[in-house]
């Protein structure tokens, strides 16, 4: 990469990641670009060469942050076979990713929803990617006869995030943490999940929650 290149990617990365712990400490909203600028050690006007504006910074720690995620989840699926460990893996590798980073999360699960562009106008293509892995672990199972025919992977991909989602929103949000968990709702949801899908006469393992 040349050096006017790599000098320029390693600026806009440090501005994305000021503004990710400037969004989750004074939320969207209340944070100004000369907040981003000044914890990123850069000047207000370099901002702008990199982004539009702050809804556009906020847009692309969405971006940036899901290929990161998928390209991990990909790494967490890899070599397991067995559709219903895979659903188990999912399960975990998302809170792992929430309790492991906590600025993203706050910025993902409270700021990006008070965006309008995000919720009116945007095209979120990398969170359907995010669910479309679960889809494709529901119709491998369905191949196997492992999981009911009669269930739709669309609806069980999005049922399964929002499980994931709403609990994410509220270990992030609750003074104390320990009344949610992580790791033992990622076990329960998961085997939710698994036992509803599960075709007759198929059995499963159960999960020792701890």
């Amino acid at each position: 990469m040349p050096p006017s290149r790599a000098k320029k990617t390693d600026k806009r990365v440090l501005i994305t990641e000021a503004a990710t712990e400037v969004f989750a400490e004074k939320g969207f909203h209340q944070a100004r670009v000369s907040d981003v600028a000044r914890r990123a050690g850069v000047a207000d006007g370099t901002i702008y060469l990199y982004f539009k504006n702050k809804e556009d910074l906020l847009l692309s720690i969405f971006e940036e942050n899901m290929d990161l995620l998928l390209a991990e989840l990909d790494a967490a699926l890899a070599g397991i076979d067995d559709p219903i460990a895979q659903i188990r893996t999912f399960a975990r590798f998302h809170f792992e990713q929430v309790r492991t980073n906590r600025s993203v999360s706050e910025v993902l699960q409270v700021e990006l929803r008070l965006s309008h562009k995000f919720i009116k106008e945007y095209r979120p293509e990398k969170l359907w990617s995010y669910l479309g892995a679960f889809g494709r672990i529901v119709r491998e199972g369905q191949t196997r006869g492992l999981f009911r025919p009669d269930t739709d992977p669309f609806i069980l991909s999005w049922a399964f995030f929002g499980a994931l989602d709403e609990f994410a929103m509220q270990w992030v949000l609750a003074r104390n943490q320990a009344r949610f968990p992580l790791e033992a709702a990622a076990d329960q949801i998961a085997e939710v999940f698994i036992r509803g899908m599960l075709a007759e006469g198929q059995q499963t393992t159960p999960l020792e929650v701890t």
